[in-house]
């Protein structure tokens, strides 16, 4: 029951992205606003639904990556703004901000391997979502990189090995992350590039 409810709910949210975000002036705030907008909804829906608000993040952050090419947007620019919105959204509900990260960012690169983005690229970016998040509702930053570097890293290695080590690899090689709490990430997660 409750993977219907959540795939039903992910379909729904990216049918209300698409339509919301389609045609706007500005696609990266209008994908931003509808995603934050998703996410409080689905807080205030969850005991209806049968599901936690944070699950919500997941399915609200795929569907904004797997619709992001409908809207004009790349699922690369798409996932830091959504892993970004997904994680305020959850701080005003007043909820666990680092367990939305790592949902967020999870569902990101779910998406980018289902529609055959740059898992790589994506990773990176909903990782530097969740910082930016962070930081702007003066949570942790390196609580928040470390989570979504091992959620990225886990989702990555859920789609195969070469995903896994495309996503290592560029969490480690980008220079705007903090390459300590990156590098014992990806110790952590029980493999290294």
């Amino acid at each position: 029951m409750t993977s219907l409810v959540l795939s039903q709910l992910a379909q729904g949210a990216k049918n209300t992205i698409v339509g919301a975000v389609k045609g706007a002036d500005d696609v990266a705030s209008a994908l931003r606003d509808a995603v934050k907008s998703q996410v409080t909804g689905g807080v205030k829906d969850a005991s209806g639904a049968a599901v936690t608000g944070i699950d919500a993040v997941t399915d609200v952050v795929t569907a904004a990556v797997s619709g992001a090419s409908e809207v004009g947007s790349s699922a690369t620019d798409a996932a830091k703004g959504a892993v970004s919105s997904a994680v305020s959204a959850i701080s005003d509900a007043g909820g666990d901000v680092v367990a939305a990260a790592t949902k967020a960012t999870s569902g990101a690169v779910n998406a980018a391997g289902e529609v055959g983005g740059d898992v790589g690229s994506v990773a990176v970016s909903a990782v530097e979502g969740s910082i930016d998040a962070a930081g702007s509702i003066g949570q942790s930053t390196a609580k928040a990189a470390e989570a979504s570097t091992v959620a990225a890293i886990q989702a990555a290695d859920a789609i195969g090995s070469e995903a896994g080590s495309s996503v290592r690899k560029a969490l480690l090689n980008t220079a705007s992350l903090p390459r300590d709490v990156i590098e014992a990430a990806i110790k952590g997660s029980g493999k290294s590039e």
